[in-house]
């Protein structure tokens, strides 16, 4: 029964890697669910040193595809649904953009890009109503989903957004960013297939790692219940500046 398990999982990990990933999984669905943003990249950094290059961003959408569904269904009775709803055609709109033009963009440009803008979202002032309208939510969520496929982790920078949209209540921000990026997460699936990657090969992995996930956010939402807003803001800022200051950190080094 045990070698007919291990033949399931990917022959470019061994045990112990499977072990560390499915332990990943689980912290960084209770990082995100309790302080509202960070899971994604730190689970991004533990999939670059482990896995092979070309199933790490592929793979990564299918796990945080699940991890944020659990999360969603978790706390459905947040979600701004408006949001959602406007987030969704710029989402698919983004990934059908990617499938056009599935190449390697100049990274360490992304990097500076994304960090710069996230930086202005915590500590600049608020964006203009325009911005965080309808119409906006729209555009955010095409760009977002678009930059994705090509940088791996946007989530940083859609829970920045969604943050401003909704920023004195912290079940709805971390409600609303799940319900987006499951949006964002899902496409990948059929962009990276049709591109040639073969998902049967790491199902059994993704499975076994959305599993942890949900433990780690099921916990994640008890610790998140005892936060109050203002606390969470304080965690939520200091993650993500620390994000940002590791995202310039890898741009400079690519850069130079």
């Amino acid at each position: 029964m045990l070698d007919f398990f291990l033949s399931g999982l990917p022959d470019a990990l061994n045990g112990w890697q499977v072990v560390l990933l499915v332990v990943t999984a689980a912290f960084t669905s209770y990082l995100t669910a309790s302080v509202g943003v960070g899971g994604g990249v730190f689970l991004l950094a533990v999939l670059s040193l482990t896995m092979p290059v070309a199933a790490i961003i592929p793979v990564h959408g299918l796990v945080q595809f699940g991890s944020n569904a659990n999360r969603a269904l978790m706390l459905w009775r947040h979600i701004s649904w408006r949001c959602v709803l406007f987030f969704m055609p710029g989402a698919l709109l983004g990934a059908a953009l990617a499938a056009l033009f599935l190449v390697q963009l100049p990274l360490p440009v992304l990097q500076l890009a994304i960090a710069s803008f996230i930086l202005y979202l915590v500590w600049g002032p608020k964006l203009p109503r325009l911005m965080l309208g309808d119409w906006g939510t729209l555009v955010a969520g095409g760009l977002t989903t678009f930059l994705s496929h090509f940088v791996g982790a946007t989530g940083p920078l859609v829970a920045a957004f969604i943050k401003q949209k909704h920023a004195d209540d912290r079940q709805t921000s971390v409600a609303t960013f799940a319900a987006t990026m499951v949006l964002q997460h899902g496409p990948k699936a059929v962009v990276y297939g049709a591109a040639g990657f073969v998902f049967r090969e790491w199902l059994l992995l993704v499975l076994l790692m959305i599993a942890a996930g949900a433990l780690g956010t099921k916990l994640g939402l008890l610790q998140l219940a005892r936060l109050t807003d203002r606390r969470f803001t304080l965690l939520f800022n200091t993650v993500l500046t620390l994000l940002c200051l590791r995202l310039l950190w890898q741009a400079t080094n690519g850069l130079l």
